[in-house]
């Protein structure tokens, strides 16, 4: 039995959860993000709900943060330096040589983090195979350390040619720093990736460096915070490439939880897919300032080992999260050509939507669905009353300018968003050989519900899943989110059967360095060690991963052949055919899940009383075109099948029902809409 808090942070709102199973209780609630200290939200929220004897009584904290990304967005970090092998002091400019926009002629990369003059280079090299072929030269180090001091570097990053594959001249050099007076942060290649590829890895190194004393200082911050009100229990943060780590870790690798934030809604569509029998499906987180979507397939998130963000690579793995600027504060507008847009910017937190009061006045997505009808009467989390005539206004200022009533403007901001968060959902299936009419949609976070028709009328899907505590999902997915560590190697080696036990041995040392990682007692919990390996054909340049199953307590039991076989059905699956030529292991992969108690298949929420002064509302109905008249209902009044239209409120979201759809509920408390017309 355990209780627990997750708290995810959003660009408009703070969401917050707690998950008592001594007496099965939940409580959620959501307040304005305070940017500028997003901890002084957090606190505020627990304060305003848990007593300081209810809090010392809470075992986990667990956090989704944006803090990384936008030191990352922002350009706001720490000054780094860079050390390097002499003639590689230029890497992270030449990049690939290619183009993100390969037909944009005036496409420019993103200036590097490092400027030229603090990239230092240092005598030293390594083979690939990690036998040393020139050693390092100190005095270069000590030389280094002395302009670094002068330039006022608080962070350095050390990345060496073949690092990977050999740490003793990074460990050497960074001992040579402390040594000779140099008292900031330095983040090192070989522990942060143990793969090839020197300009993804230089870089994933650099940002580490970049958004480390940030992320630090936000932890421990929020962790001293959490202990004066009374908070006595584990901190955990969720990871890029899903489950939790320790706030400790988190300080460690800053690089692994840049895509926090975002991460935690997958977290919780996973486990709901799993407690629904690995029911596949697609994601469609939509909050204040972004649309978040993901594919879950078997149960589980699709998992990427190296992304890229504002740009720049990270050699990290991360849940494959696609967002763009789209949400309830995407800001419409009218662009060169006339046509109307919405996003990505975006009203934020303050001052919000116009509707809300607070001195905004562009239209947004909730002013467009709020003047339509399509939240209710308008009373949303934190007792915010919206404000008709508002939205009407700003609605006005836009459509005016291209001859559009209000009500035109609304239904073609609603349009347009959704028709983007469509787009979003076609990138992540379509183009991934997936049909979106054979997945269920998952719509959750503040404003997913309210989309959820829309959405799903656009890629034909027939079903939509709306979770229990939807506004507050991706805080109640932080619940379920392991304590999960990964690790990696790169050498490359032909497919054999004693290539496979080299691989073990490979698997023992990771498994052994991520025991090393370890910050936290967990060893009464269930430990689960997971394996793959990166391969392809030889000759190429790419590589598919291929999770192994079949091994025992982490080492590899199948023979060469068997592997092959499997790696050849898994590359027909993804590419449509096969090839007759040898098979290379490029990198293996070692993971280990500490289970968190389990949460029970149910909870109560405490407060979630809805107060309907009306029980009806003329709404626009994108079904029939026009307005007709929706029925309003409060979720926990919904016991057997309805059909809509309908309004159904709960306390921090809205779900719009448009008139062709059934509506149910399932053991787990999830709503069940299904178009009547497919």
């Amino acid at each position: 039995m355990s209780s627990r808090i997750g708290v995810d942070i959003g660009g408009t709102f703070t969401d917050f959860i707690v998950y008592d199973e001594n007496d099965n209780k939940v409580i959620i609630d959501k307040i304005p993000t305070t940017p500028a200290d997003p901890e002084k939200a957090v606190v505020e929220v627990i304060k305003r709900n848990l007593t300081r004897e209810q809090l010392s009584k809470i075992d986990f904290f667990l956090h989704g943060t944006t803090v990384g990304l936008n030191a990352l967005l922002e350009r706001k970090g720490s000054k780094v330096g860079l050390l390097c092998t002499k003639g590689f002091r230029d890497i992270i400019e030449i990049r690939r040589g290619d183009r993100d926009e390969m037909y944009n002629l005036f496409w420019q990369p993103p200036p590097p983090l490092v400027p030229r003059y603090l990239r230092l280079e240092i005598e030293e090299r390594l083979f690939a195979n990690g036998d040393i072929h020139t050693n390092l030269n100190s005095e270069d180090v000590k030389k280094a350390c002395e302009y670094l001091n002068k330039e006022g570097i608080n962070s350095v990053a050390i990345a060496f040619m073949n690092a990977y594959s050999n740490k003793q001249h990074e460990l050497a050099a960074k001992k040579i720093l402390l040594e000779n007076g140099f008292n900031g942060e330095v983040s090192l290649s070989s522990l942060v990736s143990g793969e090839y590829r020197e300009y993804e890895r230089t870089t994933t190194t650099i940002i580490d460096a970049f958004v480390k004393a940030r992320m630090s200082n936000y932890l421990e911050t929020l962790k001293n915070n959490l202990k004066e009100i009374g908070f006595k229990g584990s901190f955990l943060l969720t990871r890029s490439g899903s489950g939790s780590m320790t706030f400790d870790e988190a300080s460690e690798r800053p690089f692994e939880t840049i895509m926090s934030g975002p991460v935690a809604g997958a977290e919780g569509a996973g486990e709901l897919s799993r407690k629904l029998k690995n029911t596949n499906m697609v994601t469609a987180d939509v909050g204040g300032t972004s649309f978040d979507t993901c594919l879950i397939l078997d149960g589980r998130p699709q998992i990427q080992f190296e992304g890229k963000i504002v740009g720049l690579p990270l050699q990290s793995p991360w849940v494959d999260v696609r967002s763009i600027g789209a949400g309830g504060g995407s800001i419409a507008y009218l662009d060169e050509g006339g046509l109307l847009r919405s996003g990505p910017q975006s009203a934020g937190a303050v001052p919000g939507p116009a509707c809300y009061g607070r001195g905004g006045n562009n239209p947004t997505t909730t002013d467009a669905a709020f003047y339509l009808g399509m939240l209710g009467e308008g009373k949303l989390a934190s007792g915010l009353q919206l404000n008709k005539k508002l939205a009407e206004k700003a609605l006005k200022s836009v459509g005016s300018k291209i001859d559009l009533s209000e009500s035109e403007t609304a239904k073609g901001i609603l349009k347009i968003s959704s028709a983007n968060m469509a787009d979003a959902i076609r990138e992540i299936t379509i183009e991934q050989g997936i049909d979106p009419r054979e997945l269920k949609l998952l719509a959750f976070g503040g404003a997913g519900p309210l989309m959820s028709n829309l959405i799903a009328e656009d890629l034909e899907i027939k079903e939509i899943i709306i979770p229990p505590y939807s506004g507050n999902f991706s805080a109640w997915g932080l619940l379920g989110a392991d304590l999960l560590q990964m690790n990696a190697r790169t050498k490359i080696i032909r497919l054999s059967d004693a290539s496979l036990k080299e691989c073990n041995l490979i698997l023992e040392n990771l498994f052994s360095e991520l025991e090393d990682r370890q910050k936290i007692d967990f060893s009464t919990n269930e430990k689960i060690r997971e394996v793959a390996l990166d391969m392809r054909w030889a000759g190429q340049e790419h590589t598919i991963t291929l999770k192994i199953n079949n091994h025992i307590d982490g080492k590899i039991n199948l023979d060469a052949e068997k592997l092959k076989q499997d790696f050849m059905q898994e590359y027909e699956k993804t590419f449509g055919s096969k090839l007759d030529t040898v098979v290379e292991i490029v990198s293996t992969r070692a993971s280990v899940r500490v289970a968190l108690p389990r949460k029970s298949e149910s909870g109560k929420i405490e407060e979630d009383s809805i107060e309907i002064s009306s029980k009806s509302i003329n709404c626009f109905s994108f079904n029939a075109d026009k307005n007709i008249d929706f029925s309003i209902i409060a979720r926990n009044e919904i016991k057997s099948e309805m059909s809509g239209p309908m309004i159904i409120l709960e306390s921090t979201a809205v779900t719009y029902v448009d008139q062709n759809y059934n509506i149910n509920t399932d053991k787990l408390g999830n709503l069940i809409l299904q178009n009547k017309e497919n």
